[in-house]
């Protein structure tokens, strides 16, 4: 099975309900969205809609280590995510966040604690961390790496996150040789579940005419 969405709401999350079945919540990373929006989404989305939700980025500023600014920020997004009927969280590693041994220790234990939360955990690693390294790391615990498949390649696990940044960038767009590539590399995989996220400034473009590439 083959996921595609977008990070948040590019365009009225009406017109979004349309197009995808899936989308992750942008908001839940620097605030929380209100109650009214929260209850909109929930009553406009189409039978079978998936939410899945960005961390808070507190989470990442305390580098994972379990205290009390975290809890709080896991109980802050587990009450959108009951609303949302959301099963799934995303959580981006900082730049500072290096791949040192004390450092993927945290992250093991932070993700075991939020597995108890949440179904579907995926870790996000910051530039210098090896991606199938990441990979086995959090398969030990039931989580996932998400990678970039343009530029790390594909994962080798049945289950796979591949969050999609832009060819230069946020502000950048991707042309329609690098959607037909990205379209080939996902035809080639082997996976049982694969998610696909575009999250650049043409985000809700370029993940239509993947969707039409993949004939999805």
């Amino acid at each position: 099975m083959i996921t595609v969405g977008c990070a948040g709401f590019p365009v009225p999350a009406t017109r979004y309900f349309r197009e995808f079945m899936f989308v992750e919540v942008q908001e839940t990373h620097v605030s929380l969205p209100g109650p009214g929006t929260i209850r909109r989404w929930r009553r406009e989305a189409p039978v079978g809609f998936r939410f899945a939700l960005l961390g808070p980025r507190e989470i990442g500023q305390e580098g994972f280590r379990d205290g009390k600014v975290i809890e709080t920020a896991l109980k802050s997004i587990e009450a959108v995510a009951d609303e949302l009927e959301a099963k799934s969280a995303v959580f981006v590693g900082p730049p500072e966040f290096t791949p040192t041994r004390a450092n993927k220790t945290i992250l093991r234990d932070f993700l075991v604690n939020v597995k108890k939360r949440f179904e579907r955990v995926v870790f996000e690693p910051p530039p210098g961390w090896d991606p199938d390294e990441c990979d086995e790391l959090t398969q030990e615990v039931g989580a996932l790496a998400a990678r970039d498949p343009l530029n790390a390649g594909l994962s080798r696990l049945k289950v796979a996150y591949y969050r999609l940044h832009g060819p230069a960038g946020h502000k950048s767009r991707y042309e329609d040789p690098a959607i037909e590539r990205l379209a080939e590399i996902a035809r080639g995989a082997k996976h049982d579940d694969a998610t696909y996220v575009f999250t650049n400034v043409d985000m809700f473009a370029d993940a239509k005419r993947f969707k039409k590439a993949m004939k999805l």
